[in-house]
């Protein structure tokens, strides 16, 4: 793989400054942050009185464990626009979540919001080995969610030529991607498994396709499908991470030249992990659930925002800012099953070390008496001859016995028979009765 390693002097400045000027930068924000959503929205006024505390109450960083938490409930209670701390008229976009779950999540963006997305998605793209005049494939969805547009922003502010193909209609992402010599792409990771079948459909050898860098997020995804990935295409494969109730795709990326976990652009977005029991701050390098507070956004600020999702802060390596571990999964889509957790990326590690079986995967919980069941069903690896299903069944049950410590009855289909994502992947089905 080529080295796509950015310049020192095409970063920006805070990427790699001093501890100490981050820090500064941070309180400054935070201050102007935690007024901002304090005098303009309604229910952080009164969540923050009810916890007794006031904006002028943060005297240091740390201050901030004494503020109330967002939950996604929050949005939800306040849907449509209760959350804007700006008049509606100078909101210049707004995104949301599907709903499928409950109340969508409304979010929305000024002018300013925009062009600090912007910047911080172009930081993303440069960090991940992309430079001016580079074509980018940006197969993330377009609409109200916020993965393709803002990719799409951050894109043409590095001055990328985007392909806005969004997602779906496979046969065209191979098309479009070797007839308009696509650099990179933006997809989630299960939908490039997808795609990387479609090459091996059309006869086409992944690795010499153009790209030479694939930036993944929307789900979490282990290290050893980076392997596969990097592998199957001779390309560079990097997360990035964002949720659209902080600001969307852009908050945290890896920079290729380490892929040693994501990059937090600090100055914009302030990390805290606490125990997701108790709620209380825990030290950087210890596992928990991430926090963030918005610094600089103006039409939706959000402050002290649980994301659910589980990893550890880091400090910076290529960069001064902090990591994120790779996201291992979700405090809220964790399996509890006869006492152990599990999350389904533990169970894609051990597929992935079971050479005759497909990346494609999907987990069933079941309860036909009184102990639940899990089921996994994955396919054989593409050219493989379906008598091997048997062995590979036993291969996989044993890792996951052996290394998660649960047993699951797995289930070999031929290839292409899993169920296949265009967008983020359906990795758990439960069945289970709802008590």
């Amino acid at each position: 793989m080529k080295d796509l390693t950015p310049r020192k002097e095409d970063l920006d400045p805070i990427e790699i400054a001093s501890r100490d000027e981050i820090a500064a930068t941070q309180f400054e924000r935070m201050k102007w942050s935690l007024k901002h959503a304090y005098d303009n929205v309604p229910f952080y006024r009164k969540s923050f009185d009810d916890a007794g505390v006031h904006p002028d109450d943060l005297h240091s960083l740390s201050d901030l464990a004494k503020f109330p938490f967002t939950v996604k409930q929050d949005l939800r209670d306040n849907y449509p626009f209760g959350l804007f701390a700006v008049p509606r008229d100078q909101i210049a976009r707004v995104h949301a979540s599907s709903g499928t779950t409950g109340q969508p999540t409304v979010v929305g963006y000024t002018k300013n919001d925009l062009k600090m997305w912007s910047t911080v998605v172009a930081r993303c793209m440069r960090a991940s080995g992309l430079r001016r005049g580079d074509v980018l494939h940006n197969a993330y969805g377009y609409g109200l969610f916020t993965g393709g547009l803002g990719v799409h922003g951050g894109a043409e502010e590095l001055g990328l030529t985007v392909v806005p193909v969004s997602g779906g209609m496979t046969q065209r992402q191979v098309r479009l991607i070797e007839d308009f010599r696509a650099d990179g792409i933006t997809v989630t990771p299960s939908y490039a498994l997808s795609i990387l079948d479609e090459y091996a459909k059309q006869g086409r050898d992944p690795r010499k396709s153009p790209l030479k860098v694939g930036i993944f997020g929307a789900e979490p995804w282990t290290n050893n499908m980076r392997r596969e990935i990097e592998e199957a295409f001779d390309m560079h494969a990097v997360d990035i991470y964002g949720l659209s109730e902080v600001i969307g795709p852009g908050v945290a990326n890896e920079c290729v030249e380490t892929k040693d976990g994501l990059h937090i652009w600090e100055d914009h977005f302030y990390p805290e992990i606490i125990n997701p029991d108790t709620g209380e701050v825990v030290e950087d390098g210890e596992l928990g659930e991430l926090v963030f507070t918005s610094l600089t956004k103006e039409g939706f600020p959000i402050i002290r925002y649980r994301t659910r999702d589980l990893t550890r802060l880091l400090p910076g390596t290529a960069r001064s800012m902090r990591r994120m571990e790779k996201i291992t999964g979700r405090s809220d889509d964790m399996i509890i099953l006869r006492g152990v957790n599990v999350f389904p990326t533990q169970i894609e590690e051990q597929l992935m070390d079971v050479p005759a079986l497909s990346p494609h995967f999907q987990i069933e919980l079941t309860r036909p008496a009184r102990m639940d069941e899990m089921h996994v069903h994955v396919e054989m690896a593409e050219g493989l001859p379906q008598d091997g299903a048997e062995a590979a069944a036993r291969a996989l049950s044993a890792k996951i016995k052996s290394n998660v410590g649960i047993s699951a009855k797995v289930h070999v289909a031929p290839t292409g028979k899993v169920a296949r994502s265009e967008g983020k992947a359906v990795r758990v089905v439960d069945k289970r009765p709802k008590e």
